[in-house]
């Protein structure tokens, strides 16, 4: 079972508003096509459908391609140690959190 603090990632998003993680619980081919058809625009790299998959960022379990493998936000805070970028020093200014930030708000 996941936790609800592990339904919040790295960033801040909200995993369970995530559509990759919607997809999942609710096993939606629909939803898993136009997530990667967008989230290959997005991030100028082919996602394919059954790439789809996760679990929420921080909580064991599968993750999408993207979370897994490409997400420099991810990547950084764990590096770093953090649970949520916001405690890190950096935050305001990181570049890599605003550009995940700004997605949401399309």
């Amino acid at each position: 079972m996941t936790s609800p603090d592990e339904l919040k990632a790295y960033c801040g998003l909200d995993c369970e508003k995530c559509d990759a993680y919607i997809a999942t619980k609710n096993d939606d081919q629909a939803l898993r096509e136009k997530t990667a058809a967008l989230w290959t625009r997005l991030n100028q790299v082919e996602i394919r459908p059954e790439q789809i998959n996760c679990e929420g960022c921080r909580a064991n379990g599968v993750k999408t391609i993207f979370c897994d493998k490409l997400c420099k936000v991810r990547q950084c805070a764990q590096k770093r140690g953090v649970d949520l970028c916001k405690s890190c020093g950096d935050w305001a200014s990181c570049e890599a959190v605003q550009a995940i930030l700004s997605h949401q708000m399309k």
